[in-house]
């Protein structure tokens, strides 16, 4: 299990426990799909999207606000053009918080790490976190530095 979470000198891990509500999920033409509450349309099934939906779900359980997330945000790194799982926005639309989901069986590395790093290059969140369902590590920048956080951010701006 230790793979799971070999991110180097982290220590910290935020449990999070995914809310009871069940993401709608349905056949149509063969193909599982799930319901994505925030862009209101289907979805193929997948690993990630699994994590990705219930993540919604357990901010919206924690009374974050549905109309202040973006799901798969797109934004630009040069030429390169990439997605961020979810990003959340305080009240007065400054980004707030940047989620990376991996899938269940994929190790929260320093590859995912520095993912959702180069995204805060770009989208500068005050929170960060990367999650595979069942390992959440989070990250606040405070002062130019990030530290670790052993909770999940209140949302409260």
């Amino acid at each position: 299990m230790r793979n799971f979470y070999a991110i180097g000198n982290i220590t910290k891990m935020i449990k999070i426990t995914f809310p009871k509500k069940e993401v709608t999920v349905r056949q149509r033409a063969g193909v599982n799909e799930l319901f994505d509450i925030i862009r209101k349309k289907w979805i193929n099934f997948s690993p990630e999207e699994w994590v990705r939906q219930h993540m919604i779900h357990y901010l919206l359980s924690k009374k974050y606000p549905a109309t202040l997330m973006a799901i798969e945000k797109q934004i630009k790194l040069g030429e390169l053009t990439k997605r961020c799982d979810i990003v959340v926005y305080s009240r007065n639309n400054t980004p707030f918080m940047i989620i990376e989901c991996k899938e269940m069986k994929v190790a929260l590395s320093q590859k995912a790490l520095d993912q959702v790093l180069l995204y805060h290059s770009v989208i500068q969140a005050k929170y960060l976190i990367i999650t595979n369902g069942v390992y959440c590590f989070g990250f606040q920048k405070m002062n130019g530095q990030f530290s670790e956080i052993d909770e999940f951010p209140e949302y409260s701006i």
